[in-house]
């Protein structure tokens, strides 16, 4: 007996699933969908990492890993993420012999941050109506 096949049915792409959220959503009366969260901010290190550069000037590589209480291979990906967006900028020199990196927020960064901030609290509040 021959094997059936199946017929693979082409995914729906990101674009048409989302509108289709839209339009059951909106056939529900007041429910909204949820926003998307700018992903590369809303990850925990990469989040503590601008946040942690909006209220300093700019942190060492090891001053952000003790505040993130996280691995040196770890934090170095995650910075590496938000430098190729352009969120944050990293100069690296020698104090002495010993090498530093240090990070500091951009001004996309910050415009970044305070927009993640602003659509966190536009959640909350309409969570907080019902």
């Amino acid at each position: 007996m021959p094997k059936q096949q199946r017929k693979h049915e082409a995914r729906p792409s990101r674009h048409t699933r989302r509108e289709n959220e839209r339009e059951r959503y909106a056939r529900a009366g007041d429910a909204q969908p949820l926003r998307e969260f700018d992903r590369l901010i809303h990850e925990r290190v990469r989040l503590g990492m601008v946040s942690a550069l909006a209220v300093n000037e700019s942190l060492t590589f090891s001053d952000l890993k003790g505040l993130l209480a996280t691995t040196d291979g770890n934090l170095s990906v995650h910075a590496r993420k938000l430098e190729e967006a352009g969120y944050v900028a990293c100069d690296k020199y020698f104090d002495g012999r010993v090498p530093r990196t240090e990070y500091r927020l951009t001004a996309e960064g910050r415009k970044a941050l305070e927009q993640y901030l602003d659509e966190m609290e536009d959640l909350i509040s309409s969570m907080r109506k019902r």
